[in-house]
């Protein structure tokens, strides 16, 4: 087991996580990359670690694989996301099923990995980075009507995320729900930017102390503040 640090990203796809993961990896981290489709392997820089986060409990188990393989995660990021899309005129037509899976991997998982960052931020030392973000977008601040089940999950998910980054502060562990914008302050919708995401996450995971918990930020500028509707 190395002593680099380790960076663990649950939801590892093509875009975002591949971004984020080269930004870490050129920094020095082993990585750890969990993914519904990923193929468990190991080769002693990254562990690849296949993981259905429709299931809370198997979060556990991602954690669970990371520590014994590569070390205690100092970094986590939640990137899964998943949408059902909704009748815009009958908004609760959405079937139960449909909501609940959602609703785990967007909500319920994310808190259950805050919880295994929490244990495992407590027994690093000072000098580590303990930092978790969760990739959000808009729908904390807006509706989209077709968009009911997200909108939920990353509204939910931004509550605990403002509530940990408030009660966590002194203890030196930082929370961060991150949202890519235009620089007018709209949403990016399907036009994110996976390097400006790694860029950006990196730079959350090297600061010291705890920042706006809401990261707006913008391509090529970073952090940026934009009023809320």
């Amino acid at each position: 087991m190395s002593s680099s640090p380790v960076i663990l990203i649950l939801g590892a796809g093509p875009n975002i996580g591949q971004h984020v993961a080269q930004a870490f990896a050129a920094k020095g981290y082993k990585l750890a990359l969990a993914s519904r489709k990923a193929k468990e392997e190991s080769t002693g820089e990254q562990l690849n670690i296949s993981s259905d986060l429709a299931d809370p409990k198997s979060v556990v188990d991602v954690f669970s694989k990371v520590k014994e393989t590569l070390g205690l995660p100092s970094v986590v990021v939640y990137n899964a996301a998943a949408l059902t899309v909704n009748d815009a005129k009958d908004p609760l037509s959405l079937p139960l099923a449909d909501f609940t899976r959602d609703m785990n991997i967007n909500t319920t998982s994310a808190f259950v990995a805050a919880q295994e960052a929490v244990s495992a931020f407590k027994q690093l030392p000072d000098s580590a980075s303990k930092t978790f973000i969760y990739t959000g977008n808009k729908l904390n601040t807006t509706t989209m009507a077709p968009l009911l089940d997200l909108g939920v999950g990353k509204s939910a998910t931004a509550h605990i995320i403002q509530s940990a980054a408030a009660a966590y502060a002194e203890r030196g562990f930082k929370f961060y729900f991150a949202d890519e914008r235009k620089a007018d302050g709209d949403a990016v919708y399907s036009n994110i930017d996976g390097e400006a995401h790694g860029k950006h996450y990196l730079q959350l995971a090297e600061d010291k102390e705890q920042g706006p918990w809401q990261q707006t930020f913008v391509k090529g500028i970073g952090y940026k503040k934009f009023p809320v509707a």
